[in-house]
């Protein structure tokens, strides 16, 4: 099982409150660091600082870490034209030495393009169909060689496939809970396939799902890689408990639900030990307080004892 840390910093967060998370995930035993791609705050609070760019930040943290994976979960297909994405990718995956993957979504709020002049076309599907393949693409294109697309959305014409990524080929996850097309583009295109803030039978029901759709696009489903990101909230003890509830503004009693991670060491792993019975290869632990790097120790360390792997 692999065990990943998950944040909001639209939330509040600044750049060094992403590198001290990054950093603490990195020393006590993560597999990977990744960041939602938003420009504002959902929900009442202080926005300050201000957003940070999810891209932006990804190529400071790869210079300033140097083994835990990177990536966003998710980069939304209204935010940036593929190409360019593409070269932004590839070029923070130099950075890192190889260490970036991409998550890629339609995109959801309306008010965050509203706010800033940002396109927010009412059918986005085609769009990320059009941009998986056409990243992809060129990622898969020698680097003597050139790439064209044609496409109803976008259209290059013999595009340099440079820079060329570090990987062999770039992790890409797609997620969701769309019960044909996304599994039906995480059967064609991804590497990961994510399933978020659900319960334990819906889980189910979306791996065995998309598990279908490999099999109808002639894939072994065992090549695609299964995983569920859920809102985490862990301590050692309940006051533990409180005071991290309380600087998200919530209680502990609202987030125990049949979809949280919530508790304690014992019931986190037992948490953890059903997602993986259900067949999550990774885990996303999406912690709200970016100032609390030490529950992402508690839970490297104490928990799922990571750093002794």
């Amino acid at each position: 099982m692999e065990y990943c840390i998950f944040t909001e910093p639209q939330q509040g967060a600044s750049y060094d409150d992403q590198l001290e998370f990054a950093r603490t995930a990195e020393r006590t035993g993560f597999t990977g660091f990744f960041r939602s791609d938003h420009y504002l705050r959902m929900g009442d609070g202080d926005p300050l600082p201000g957003p940070t760019d999810a891209w932006t930040t990804l190529a400071g943290l790869a210079r300033e870490t140097s083994r835990i994976r990177l990536g966003t979960l998710v980069s939304s297909v209204t935010y940036r034209v593929p190409g360019i994405l593409a070269i932004q990718v590839a070029q923070v995956d130099a950075m890192s030495n190889g260490r970036v993957e991409l998550g890629l979504g339609t995109g959801w709020f309306e008010r965050e393009h509203l706010a800033y002049g940002i396109p927010f076309p009412s059918r986005r599907f085609d769009l990320l169909e059009e941009q998986l393949q056409l990243i992809t693409g060129l990622w898969s294109t020698p680097p003597d060689d050139t790439y064209s697309f044609e496409g109803a959305h976008y259209r290059l014409d013999a595009a340099p496939a440079l820079p060329q990524p570090v990987q062999s080929r770039i992790p890409v996850i797609v997620g969701g809970a769309g019960p044909r097309r996304t599994p039906e583009l995480a059967a064609r295109f991804a590497t990961e396939f994510n399933i978020g803030f659900q319960p334990e039978h819906v889980i189910a029901e979306k791996f065995a799902g998309v598990r279908r759709a490999c099999e109808e696009a002639g894939r072994d489903p065992s090549t695609l890689k299964l995983s569920v990101a859920l809102p985490t909230l862990a301590g050692a003890t309940a006051a533990e408990l409180d005071r991290r509830a309380a600087a998200i503004g919530r209680e502990v009693g609202d987030l125990r639900n049949e979809v949280n991670i919530v508790g304690g060491a014992d019931q986190i792993r037992d948490k953890v030990e059903r997602l993986r019975a259900l067949g999550a290869d990774r885990v996303y632990l999406q912690l709200m307080d970016l100032r609390d790097p030490g529950q992402v120790a508690f839970l490297g360390e104490d928990v799922l004892g990571l750093t002794a792997r």
